[in-house]
C-alpha cells in the first residue's frame, strides 16, 4: 500500500484563540495590579501620616529669611519631626519646594501627610506670634526681649532706635523714644524686621493716643511724652497699680507748686546703678538733668518704659492734698502718704529704721 505524500507546509501553526485571550487577560491583570501598588504606594508617600510631633502637640518652627532647603530638612530631621525622610525629600522635589522656600513660623501638627505639610511649607501661611514686653528698663533691654521673639535680632532694633533721623520722624528724640513703647501682648509675624516692628509700635502709640486720653493731658498742662515720664518714674516708685493715682497725684501736686519733684528713682537712672536699695544724700549730688532734687518740673525723658496703668494713673490721678509718700516700713510695698513735711518725716524715720534692722545701707 502506498503511502500518501503530503506536501511541506512554509506556514506555521497559529496559536489557538483561547490562549490568545488568557495572555491578554494575564497581561491586564499585570497591569491592573501593578497600578494598584504603584498607586497605593504613591498615596502612601503624598496622603498618609509622616509627621510625628513630641507627645503628640503641635510645634513650632521657624524657618529663617534666605534659608535653602537643606536647612529646612535640619530643622525638621534634627527634631525627629518626619518619619519616612526619603519620602519628604521625594515630593518635595515633585512640588519644586526646595525653589520656594518661604520663611516664617509655622506650626506643625502630629500626623501631618507630607502633602498637607509641604503645602503649608510651601504657602507661606505662616501663623502669628504673641510678642509681649513689660517691666522694661530702656530701648537695650527691649531690643532683647523682642529680639527673642521675632527674626529681627537686637542689633538692628537698637540701630534703628539709635538712628536720630528716624526716630524723628515718629515724634521722638533719643531721651523720649521709649515713650512709644506700650507695655503689652502683641500678634506679629515671626519674620518681621526692624523697621516693621518700630513702624508697628508707632501706630499703636498713635491709636493709644486717642482723643479722650490728649484731652485729659491738656487738662493737666502735660503733653503726651510728659505723661509718659511722669508715669516712668510712677512705676519705679511701685508695682502697686492701685497706689499709682495716688502716687500720681502727690507728683501732679508738686508739679503744680513748682516743688521739685524729689523722686529717688531718678537718681538710680542718672547714676546708671540698680543695685542702690537705700538712695542716701550722697546720691542726690549727680550732676544731671535726670536729678529731680536739684532740677525742677519733669526729667528729659522717661527713666523706664512706662505701664499703661501707670500712664491713666496720671492721666486719671488722684486729687488729694498729699505732697509726701514713704514707703510703709512692713516692707509690704504699700506707701504711707503725709500733707507735711513733719508728717512726713515721721513716716520716713520709720521706714528708714526698718532698713537699718534689715542691714540695708545701700
Amino acid at each position: 500500500m502506498k503511502k500518501k505524500h503530503t506536501e511541506p507546509s512554509d506556514k506555521k501553526k497559529l496559536p489557538k484563540k483561547g490562549f490568545i485571550h488568557k495572555i491578554l487577560v494575564l497581561g491586564f491583570f499585570v497591569i491592573i495590579t501593578a497600578s494598584i501598588i504603584i498607586g497605593y504606594f504613591l498615596y502612601s508617600i503624598i496622603f498618609e501620616p509622616n509627621v510625628k510631633t513630641p507627645k503628640k502637640q503641635n510645634y513650632s518652627i521657624f524657618i529663617r529669611s534666605n534659608a535653602s532647603f537643606t536647612d529646612v530638612k535640619k530643622e525638621l530631621f534634627d527634631n525627629g519631626l518626619i518619619l519616612d525622610k526619603e519620602s519628604f525629600i521625594w515630593l518635595a522635589n515633585q512640588k519644586n519646594y526646595p525653589q520656594k522656600v518661604k520663611p516664617g513660623h509655622y506650626i506643625i501638627k502630629n500626623g501631618m501627610s507630607n502633602q498637607s505639610l509641604i503645602n503649608l511649607l510651601r504657602s507661606g501661611a505662616q501663623t502669628p506670634v504673641k510678642l509681649t514686653f513689660n517691666n522694661v528698663r530702656d530701648i537695650f533691654q527691649l531690643a532683647g526681649r523682642v529680639s527673642k521673639q521675632i527674626e529681627a535680632d537686637s542689633a538692628s532694633i537698637i540701630d534703628f532706635l539709635t538712628n536720630n533721623q528716624q526716630i524723628s520722624r515718629l515724634g521722638f528724640r533719643h531721651e523720649t523714644i521709649s515713650a512709644m513703647f506700650l507695655p503689652n501682648t502683641y500678634e506679629f509675624y515671626w519674620t518681621t524686621n526692624a523697621e516693621g516692628f518700630v513702624s508697628r509700635m508707632a501706630k499703636e502709640y498713635n491709636n493709644f493716643w486717642n482723643d479722650l486720653r490728649k484731652t485729659k493731658a491738656k487738662a493737666i498742662q502735660l503733653s503726651p511724652v510728659e505723661v509718659s515720664t511722669l508715669a516712668s518714674i510712677i512705676d519705679r516708685e511701685t508695682a502697686m497699680t492701685s497706689e499709682k493715682p495716688a502716687i500720681a497725684g502727690v507728683y501732679i501736686n508738686r508739679l503744680k507748686s513748682n516743688w521739685l519733684l524729689q523722686a529717688d528713682p531718678t537718681l538710680i537712672f542718672a547714676l546708671n546703678d540698680y543695685t542702690i536699695q537705700r538712695v542716701l544724700d550722697v546720691h542726690k549730688e549727680v550732676d544731671s538733668k535726670y536729678n529731680t532734687y536739684k532740677y525742677t518740673g519733669l526729667p528729659p525723658g522717661p527713666i523706664c518704659i512706662p505701664t499703661i496703668s501707670a500712664i491713666d494713673a496720671v492721666l486719671n490721678y488722684q486729687k488729694h492734698a498729699y505732697f509726701y509718700f514713704c514707703a510703709k516700713d512692713d516692707f509690704s510695698g504699700s506707701h504711707a502718704f503725709a500733707r507735711t513735711y513733719a508728717e512726713h518725716l515721721v513716716n520716713a524715720r520709720r521706714f528708714q529704721q526698718a532698713l537699718n534692722k534689715q542691714k540695708i545701707y545701700r
